[in-house]
């Protein structure tokens, strides 16, 4: 049936700060539904309280809420405009549990708005544990033997029915929060108190462990006449024990035999069925055992999921924007397949590609944290690879992770100590998947990886292959290596830097001499059909079959954007926000704009967003050969964060241009030395400091410069290896720290300004003129990380006179940088004296903050004067500015019971909230007030 025209105008509900377990996938669903919705004539009318998001950015939605995910907050915009119904499936479980709220309370019935997208009845049989097992055996689809407990001495006797080993699922939490495996009695009674504890509802799922057991996921489609689409097969590569969004995955599902996934496929058709009848999106998890292939049903997710992002991604299929319009009324027959204009949505996308997704893990962050994974969600972060085949998908899964390797394996870093090997196999954290390859290359058994492992056979055999190859590639050099073996290299998704490390030689020769042979990296269209019909959206990845480039090379002037790689703690949505805006502000120039990025969850590797989306790691291969084959007029750097800013000088190397402020400058600003000569030059005050490159020189220079001091590496970001040290021991043991990590790194000593505040600036300079966007002042004293302050938009205690230093420092330093583009300035204040601590010309965190709070498009504006096409004077600067705006982290701490709470100068927030006040006496910001004071009389 066409769609609902009863509904006019829609509330869509976001999924709030980032945490572990809810990211930016939801970010990219939101935004996605709500174009997809705007395109039907609907007002869409939003609400997040998210500031870093694309999802709550004017472009977005009609009417934008930055406002706490909250009841009141709903009826507030419900009281302003008249709202025909709500589509909360979009914002995670954030969303649904206020959908669930207000629905308790009458307000939607109250006001006329009516549920799309799911059937509330459905969200309780889904996430009430006991609920969904009654359901499942009424279904004939088996479950694990177990029972839902509301008290301790419940889970008990249930305990004491099933046996051990049990596992244990809190209802209504998100990312496997308060969930565990229990192995024994001892260790019951602690698991069993802290899920009660943290379920919302006071309930758990006490059932048998199925450990070991292979973990599948399906994306499923229906719409209002109960047509039901497969969208993908997603297998996971770790075994059940671990948490899906800490389990490396593959799409499509790999070691599935055939009548094993019809099986799978009819029980999800008939779970969805059976749970409610809503149009929209759903997410199916199963474990199979492995040895006579028993399904049994996980759980049903009756909304876009975490894995939604990634199968959308996997297979260009946006299932956000189709479910969308189903909820409206939409059948599935009705719509066009949005990859070929041509044929309908009603379809089950086929692959003729591999996808690998890795999460990103933090765990330096938490230091003393529990490293080793299972049911309770971890990662911060994914990356995902494309290739025709698993081994050239994980090797560029891994090239992309930004944790300094270049592939799987072969690069130096082989851990050798077998007792740790073991270890790290049978107790997995971060770092298995690569101590399984150097358990190969040690010789230790395949019988005895997969025994520690439970990892299917398959997939180790795939690793093993690998490690086999290099073998036989090391009995020559570049120049004797036969070109089918240097091939078979390359198919399999060895880098050159790989390569160069198995032939003793450099990566810049494996390169030329891989160039002479003629094997070259072409480029292959995601086109949801496996090359039946051609695909019109221009979305990327490369490989080295000796075939066809599906990317043809346009005449227009174009340039390329690059991402920001997986979200990690320090470079997070915010970067994303950046990058869209600046493929955008592109676009409006008449360049043609090339997006360059590996992350599924995010809106800048939506295919609709830039001209061409080429979805590969942000990684120096990569990128020269793109540029190779695209010949851009240049590259933006300074919208994607480090991981963006980190090739700016091996593309200055190569000549290549780089968009907006130049390698030089970028250089200068993270030169600690050339920076201070160049403060000292404009009469500019500035912490004193030393550059140390060992750790014997540490206590001299601490005598210069005396306590408190902080410590830090160079090049470094969101405080990675910051901290404050008052003494000669910390201090030593800090650097060698930091030296054990990178021995070609500096270390930076500064003299610690104790008490004093902090501010910072962000601004836009065109090299002529520089226009400040926004001055914030922190509430927390200096010495806690930017990221992890509570800061405030305008400054709210800051005289005439330190103001007037702050706006002068900009424009001084924004010029003496010969800035092009945005930069961010970081103040210390003591005793009216405005000190310089650091200066940053690039994007920073809190541009997108600063443009929600003004609701001005700054990077926009920025992107245009990089791009050179406009000047400042060019620009109409028309800030909204009533009452202040404070930016609230948020942690994720509850996801590490026990580690070091305490902040410092190292990052340790998730993500972030906007509050906006009309006056100082507001209770939030006295309250936070009151806590800095606290902390300063400590």
């Amino acid at each position: 049936m066409p769609k609902n025209q009863d509904i006019k105008s829609v509330l869509i509900i976001g999924s709030g700060p980032i945490v572990i377990g809810q990211a930016c996938e939801f970010d990219y669903s939101g935004s996605q539904a709500a174009r997809s919705l705007r395109e039907e004539g609907i007002e869409v009318t939003l609400i997040n309280s998210n500031p870093a998001t694309i999802m709550t950015d004017p472009v977005t939605a009609d009417n934008v809420y930055l406002m706490p995910l909250e009841k009141k907050s709903i009826v507030k915009i419900l009281e302003k405009h008249k709202i025909d119904a709500v589509l909360p499936t979009m914002g995670g479980q954030t969303a649904l549990n206020l959908a669930i709220e207000c629905d308790k309370a009458g307000i939607w019935k109250k006001y006329g708005v009516k549920i799309i997208g799911v059937d509330i009845n459905a969200i309780n049989t889904t996430e009430d544990r006991e609920l969904f097992r009654k359901k499942m055996l009424e279904l004939n689809v088996n479950v694990c033997k177990g029972r839902t407990a509301k008290s301790f001495l419940e889970g008990k006797e249930i305990a004491q029915e099933i046996g051990f080993p049990l596992v244990i699922r809190p209802s209504f939490t998100l990312g496997g929060s308060g969930g565990g495996f229990v192995n024994s009695p001892e260790e019951f009674d602690k698991a069993l108190q802290h899920g009660l504890q943290t379920s919302p509802v006071h309930e758990v799922l006490v059932e048998q462990s199925i450990l070991g057991w292979r973990e599948y996921e399906l994306e499923l489609l229906r719409d209002n006449n109960q047509n039901i689409i497969i969208i993908c097969s997603i297998e996971n590569f770790d075994p059940m024990g671990i948490h899906t969004g800490d389990s490396i995955t593959v799409a499509p599902a790999m070691t599935l035999p055939d009548t094993v996934y019809q099986q799978m496929r009819d029980l999800a058709i008939k779970m969805m069925n059976g749970i409610g009848q809503f149009a929209g999106g759903c997410n199916v998890q199963f474990a199979v055992n492995p040895v006579d292939d028993t399904i049994v049903a996980i759980e049903i997710n009756p909304r876009v999921s975490r894995s939604s992002a990634l199968a959308s991604k996997a297979t260009g299929y946006p299932i956000a924007k189709i479910a969308a319009k189903l909820a409206i009324g939409y059948n599935l027959d009705e719509l066009i397949n949005p990859i070929t204009k041509t044929t309908s949505a009603y379809f089950e996308p086929a692959l003729d590609y591999v996808i690998v997704k890795i999460p990103r893990w933090n765990f330096d962050k938490f230091r003393g944290a529990n490293t080793e994974l299972g049911l309770q969600m971890k990662s911060v972060g994914e990356a995902m690879g494309i290739g025709r085949n698993f081994q050239e998908a994980l090797q560029k899964a891994c090239q992309s992770l930004e944790i300094r390797r270049n592939g799987l394996g072969a690069d130096g870093k082989e851990l050798t100590d077998q007792e740790a090997i073991l270890k790290s196999l049978e107790h997995p954290s971060w770092n298995r998947l690569f101590h399984i390859y150097d358990a190969f290359k040690m010789g230790i058994a395949f019988k005895t990886i997969q025994k520690l492992t439970k990892i299917d056979r398959w997939f180790l055999s795939q690793i093993e292959e690998l490690v086999l190859l290099e073998k036989e590639i090391q009995k020559y050099t570049l120049e004797t290596l036969p070109r089918h073996l240097l091939l078979s290299a390359k198919q399999k998704g060895y880098s050159d830097r790989q390569l160069g490390h198995i032939l003793r030689c450099l990566e810049s020769e494996v390169r030329a001499h891989r160039k002479a042979l003629n094997i070259n990296r072409v480029y292959k269209c995601v086109d949801t059909c496996a090359a039946e019909f051609e695909a019109k959206t221009p979305y990327y990845y490369s490989t080295f079959e000796e075939g066809e480039n599906e990317s043809v090379a346009s005449d227009r002037k174009k340039i390329i954007v690059l991402g920001s790689g997986p979200n990690r703690i320090g470079q997070g949505i915010e970067f994303d926000y950046s990058c869209v805006h600046g493929v955008l502000a592109a676009r409006e120039e008449g360049y043609e704009t090339i997006m360059m990025n590996c992350n599924p969850e995010t809106v800048s590797t939506d295919p609709d967003i830039s001209d061409k989306l080429y979805f590969e790691p942000v990684f120096w291969e990569h990128l020269i050969d793109l540029i190779e084959h695209e010949k851009p007029e240049g590259v933006i750097v300074q919208l994607g964060g480090q991981t963006a800013l980190k090739l700016a000088e091996k593309l200055h190397r190569y000549g290549i241009k780089i968009i907006g402020t130049d390698f030089e400058s970028l250089d200068l600003a993270e030169d600690r030395g050339k920076f201070s000569d160049l403060l000292k030059a404009h009469k500019i005050p500035y912490p004193a400091y030393g550059v140390i490159e060992d750790a014997d020189q540490a206590s001299d220079l601490a005598k210069e410069l005396g306590y408190p001091l902080l410590v830090r590496p160079s090049y470094v970001l969101g405080g990675q290896s910051m901290k404050i040290v008052i003494n000669d021991q910390e201090l030593e043991q800090h650097v060698v720290n930091i030296l054990n990590q990178d021995p070609d790194n500096r270390v930076l000593l500064d003299h610690f300004l104790d008490g004093a505040i902090e501010a910072e600036a962000d601004a836009i300079c065109d090299g002529e003129d520089v226009y400040i966007i926004g001055i914030m002042e922190h509430i927390e004293p200096a010495g806690i990380h930017s990221g992890d302050s509570n800061a405030v938009l305008p400054p709210f205690n800051l005289g005439d006179l330190v103001m007037k230093q702050i706006r002068d420092h900009t424009r001084t330093i924004a010029l003496a940088l010969k800035t092009v583009g945005l930069i961010n300035i970081q103040f210390a204040i003591k005793n009216d004296i405005v000190y310089v601590i650091e200066a940053n010309p690039r994007a920073s965190r809190t541009v997108p903050f600063i443009c929600k709070a003004y609701r001005e498009p700054y990077v926009n504006y920025a992107t245009k004067v990089m791009l050179g096409t406009k000047k400042i004077k060019d620009f109409t600067f028309n800030p909204h500015r009533e009452g202040y705006a404070i930016k609230i982290p948020v942690f994720s701490f509850n996801k590490f019971p026990g580690v070091n709470k305490e902040l410092g100068p190292e990052m340790k927030s998730t993500g972030e909230a906007i509050y906006f006040i009309e006056d100082l006496d507001d209770d939030k910001f006295l309250q936070l007030y009151a806590e800095r004071n606290l902390y300063l009389s400590r």
